[in-house]
Parts: structure tokens; C-alpha cells; sequence
């Protein structure tokens, strides 16, 4: 049994990173300042501080080991919070483009003070967030590899190649060992709808309620939508990986995509869930976002291969399930 810290764990991915973790034994201390995240999504078993990630506080949960906030500096081994989830982040692409500097405050300072306290407590190592769908640009070869040359287009996609550099040096300097996870479009139960994978959330609530669903552009985007239990299992298998990895790895070493390595249209996605849900209506076209990727999904091989880790669950059935629980959101708030 390991004490981690999932940072964001309120959130739609965090929250359930922490319900696995919980399931499989382990004893978790979630930090979410609740800007995107909700109380609703947390587990009751989960110790909860609410707190910004770049607060000095951060200290103080590190000092006791995530069980109590004390004015201690210093704590014993049994009590050190020994594996670090970091999934707390500013998410929106277009709000790093209006604001960037909120942006690097939230996902570099943020990360920054993470890393400072995992050096100064001893944490065994870090599973970081990152992005398969910002970090690579517009490739030019499908489905793109962890090597390929990166291109960020947004300030989003800067900070969070920056991380994975920050967490190379960390490692390199300080012996602190990580993993960076490269998620394609995280989908599922408890989707808030930002972000491009939003779409997911946006198109259900919309059907759902007899609204016309509005795709910008044509709809033949490509985009490799993964579901967000298997996407929780990554991160279970990642710790695992740490605990027997070799410092001896180069940064791309270090990154694993974590998709389905399929290209699905968003013009398929309306389809799927036009035929779950049951929607008659069409969807309307809007003009098409500047800057977006026209293709992207992600070639998982090296996650299969050295984290055993492959999604189980396909596109038809995680959108029935995220279906059902839109449903069953509203049957309940139809009640209260």
C-alpha cells in the first residue's frame, strides 16, 4: 500500500485516477483548488485539501505526508507521500492563447512547486500529464510516435512540452524519476465539456436535451478519442513501472502515448451518438476553428509494450456508458 498525491483529483481524469487507485488499496491524498473540479467527483475515501498547486501551503502536505496539515517541517518516512499524480492543470487552448501567462502560472510555476517538494520529501517519482494531441503539431505522418519532431501551436502545448523537459531535469539533477503520459482525447462519465475532447459532452448535452449539436469546419477532423477508465489504468501501470525503471533513459523515453492509435471524424462521433441516443436531428456546421489540427491520433505500440498497457474499451461502448451517465445526471436532477 503507497500514499499518493493525485493533484486535480476532483476533476473529470483525476477523479477517477482516484477511484482506481483507491480500488486497487492504496491510500490517496487529492489536492484540486476546485476551479474545474467538483466535490461531487471525489471519493470520500480520498484525504481532500482544497488548494491552488502553486500555493507555498503545498509544503505542509508534503510535511505530513498528505494525512494532516501541521506546522512540522519535517516527517518520517512511513508518513511521505511516495508517488505524485500530477493532473492539475489549466486545460482550455484558447484561454492559454488569450492568457498565457495564467497559463505558465498554473502549468509551470504549478509544476515547478510540485517538483521542489517531491526533491525536498523524497517522493519516489511523478506521473505527469502531458498531451499526444498538442505537443506533436500537425503531423505529417499517422498514427505519430513518441519520437516525432514536437510543434506546439498554442501557448497550452508550449507549457506542456516545457514540463516534460522541467521533469527531465529533475530527474537528471535530482534523481527524481518520472513518467510523462501523452493523452489523445480523454472521454467518459464526468466530462466537463473543455478542451477539444469536450466535444464529447457537448454533443451528448445537446442531444440529450433536443438541441442541435454545431460542428465547426467540414467534421472530417481526426481525432483519437480513448476512454478515461482505461486512461486510469495508465497511470496505475506507469507507478508500476517506476518502481522497477532504470534512470538511464532519454526525455522521449520517458513520454508514452496513451490513445487508441485510431483516427475517428467528428462527423463519425455525431453518428455513433446520434444512433445511441436515438437523436432525429441533424447537426448544423459553423465556420472552422483557426488553428486546429486538421489530424491527429496517437500510435500506442510502446505503451502496450513496455507499460502492458492497451485500451479495452472502444469508442461504441464508452460512449454508451458516458451516454448513460449524462442520463441518469439528468433523471436525477429532474427529481431534486
Amino acid at each position: 500500500m503507497s500514499r499518493i498525491l493525485v493533484t486535480g483529483g476532483a476533476g473529470f481524469i483525476g477523479s477517477h485516477v482516484v477511484d482506481a487507485l483507491i480500488a486497487q488499496g492504496e491510500r490517496v491524498v487529492v489536492v484540486d483548488d476546485l476551479s474545474s473540479g467538483k466535490e461531487e467527483n471525489l471519493n470520500p475515501k480520498a484525504q481532500f485539501y482544497r488548494m491552488d498547486i502553486c500555493d507555498p501551503k503545498l509544503e505542509k502536505i508534503f510535511a505530513s505526508g498528505g494525512i494532516v496539515i501541521r506546522d512540522e517541517s519535517t516527517t518520517s518516512p512511513k508518513d511521505r507521500i511516495e508517488w505524485v499524480c500530477h493532473h492539475a492543470a489549466q486545460i482550455d487552448v484558447r484561454k492559454s492563447v488569450a492568457d498565457p501567462r495564467e497559463d505558465a502560472r498554473v502549468n509551470i510555476t504549478g509544476l515547478l512547486n510540485l517538483l521542489e517538494n517531491c526533491v525536498r520529501y523524497r517522493t519516489k517519482g511523478v506521473i505527469f500529464v502531458s498531451s499526444g494531441g498538442v505537443v506533436y503539431g500537425e503531423p505529417d505522418q499517422l498514427p505519430v510516435n513518441e519520437t516525432y519532431p514536437k510543434g506546439p501551436f498554442s501557448p497550452y502545448g508550449v507549457s506542456k512540452l516545457c514540463s516534460e523537459y522541467y521533469l527531465y531535469y529533475y530527474q537528471s539533477i535530482h534523481g527524481l524519476p518520472y513518467i510523462a503520459l501523452r493523452y489523445g482525447n480523454v472521454y467518459g462519465p464526468r466530462q466537463d465539456p473543455h478542451g477539444e475532447a469536450g466535444v464529447v459532452a457537448i454533443f451528448v448535452g445537446k442531444m440529450l436535451a433536443g438541441e442541435t449539436p454545431t460542428i465547426f469546419g467540414d467534421g472530417k477532423q481526426l481525432r483519437d478519442y480513448v476512454f478515461v477508465e482505461d486512461v486510469a489504468q495508465a497511470n496505475l501501470l506507469a507507478i508500476k513501472q517506476l518502481e522497477t525503471a532504470s534512470l538511464a533513459h532519454s526525455l522521449n523515453d520517458r513520454a508514452y502515448n496513451i490513445g487508441t492509435g485510431i483516427g475517428t471524424s467528428v462527423n463519425e462521433l455525431f453518428a455513433h451518438l446520434q444512433e445511441i441516443i436515438g437523436f432525429r436531428g441533424s447537426a448544423s456546421y459553423g465556420p472552422e476553428r483557426k488553428g486546429e489540427l486538421r489530424r491527429i491520433f496517437l500510435d500506442v505500440s510502446k505503451a502496450e509494450t513496455e507499460l502492458a498497457w492497451k485500451p479495452v474499451v472502444d469508442l461504441r461502448e464508452g460512449l454508451k456508458r458516458t451516454v448513460e451517465f449524462f442520463r441518469e445526471r439528468l433523471r436525477k436532477e429532474k427529481r431534486s
